[in-house]
């Protein structure tokens, strides 16, 4: 475990999300919390747990390796939903303990019955369907075996959802292309109710499907970015601002990232800082080292202007980022020390490095910002 930065999550940030998410979206509809790629960076472990203690009994993980996270600290307390790769190994694990997968190819159909049957044991399945994203899920030509099998294997199988995924609901610019797989969905789903199948549960939306289409909701919504406090893109958070008289965002931020001072220099005008020449000082300077570099998901595009706090101002981040350190121009605050608190992203006295302002200096997208930082960095629970 490293010691050379923190990530703070605010309790009282996420009950603020959760709770605005129930009432936007209905208290009626299950909330799946989405905790793939590391619960966004949060840290799946420490994340669960606090969104277990604010009323989320629901979470939707990419693989076993994360269903096993939950469920190592969870338990059979809360569902669990894989919504991705699962090899022929985990099969008998998950169905032991009810844990619930998505069903996308024929394969693993067939797998889930021969192991159900194994176990005695039925598996729990939600089939996914082809819509338009194209890149997992059944085609409606490939529904009529599949009924068949449900059918059959009603011993074996419980049918708890149908479910599909939109090719980019954040953006206007998909607009047309996600209204067709809407209609497509729901042509789908009257398809089996024809063929006497009925799911427990049909989802569909994600965080921005839910915002841009209110009928994509159902009776489940797997929410990802929003209840981590941000919004999926600038566009979803404008059409939602655009329904409302006050103009207030409405989501709180859960993550802060600290470091300190590991240490301080002086350095001469015309001294070059860092690898190579990319940053020479243009007056005599003071630079304070602090322990993170693009190891730890602080990206290298941040060299030369990405900004941390200190002493509750903005200091410009000098010369190249390195795997572990990462040099910042202190030259204007008048006492620093070394070990002194810095804030790679939160808040610092009445300033802020926000997700947004950081994902604009380093060219990334929020999730992928976030998903960068590195596992082995703390993760604690506040207030």
């Amino acid at each position: 475990m490293q010691t050379n930065s923190i990530i703070e999550l605010s309790r009282s940030a996420y009950q603020n999300n959760i709770t605005f998410l129930k009432q936007l979206f209905g208290k009626k509809r299950i909330l799946s919390s989405v905790v793939k790629g590391n619960a966004y960076g949060h840290g799946i472990s420490e994340f669960v747990v606090m969104a277990s203690e604010c009323g989320i009994n629901h979470f939707s993980v990419f693989d076993t390796d994360e269903a096993r996270q939950v469920h190592a600290v969870l338990s059979d307390k809360v569902t669990i939903l894989i919504m991705g790769f699962i090899s022929e190994e985990d099969l008998s694990w998950i169905i032991q303990n009810d844990i619930e997968f998505f069903v996308f190819d024929k394969k693993r159909l067939v797998s889930a019955v021969r192991v159900a049957k194994k176990l005695n044991k039925k598996a729990i399945v939600h089939i996914e369907t082809e819509t338009g994203m194209n890149r997992t899920g059944f085609e409606k030509s490939e529904l009529k075996e599949v009924i068949a099998i449900l059918k059959k294997e009603a011993e074996n199988l419980i049918f708890k959802g149908l479910c599909t995924h939109y090719a980019g609901a954040e953006s206007i610019a998909n607009y047309y292309r996600v209204e067709k797989q809407i209609k497509y969905f729901d042509e789908i789903y009257h398809y089996l109710i024809k063929n006497e199948l009925k799911p427990e549960m049909v989802h569909s939306a994600c965080s921005a499907a839910a915002i841009m289409f209110p009928e994509t909701r159902m009776n489940l919504v797997r929410i990802g970015i929003m209840q981590y406090g941000l919004w999926p893109s600038q566009e979803v958070f404008v059409a939602y601002l655009n329904t409302k008289k006050i103009k207030q965002d409405p989501l709180r931020r859960i993550i802060t990232w600290k470091s300190s001072v590991m240490s301080i220099k002086k350095v001469k005008t015309g001294d070059f800082v860092g690898y190579g020449t990319s940053f020479m000082a243009k007056k005599n300077m003071k630079i304070a080292v602090i322990p993170i570099g693009y190891a730890h998901g602080y990206s290298r595009s941040l060299s030369n202007h990405g900004r941390i706090l200190v002493q509750g101002q903005r200091c410009m981040v000098v010369g190249l980022v390195t795997m572990n350190m990462v040099a910042v121009d202190v030259t204007d605050i008048k006492s620093i020390k070394k070990e002194e608190e810095v804030v790679l992203i939160g808040n610092q006295n009445d300033l802020a490095i926000t997700i947004a302002s950081f994902c604009d200096y380093s060219n990334q997208l929020n999730y992928e910002l976030l998903t960068r930082i590195s596992k082995t960095i703390p993760r604690k629970i506040t207030d």
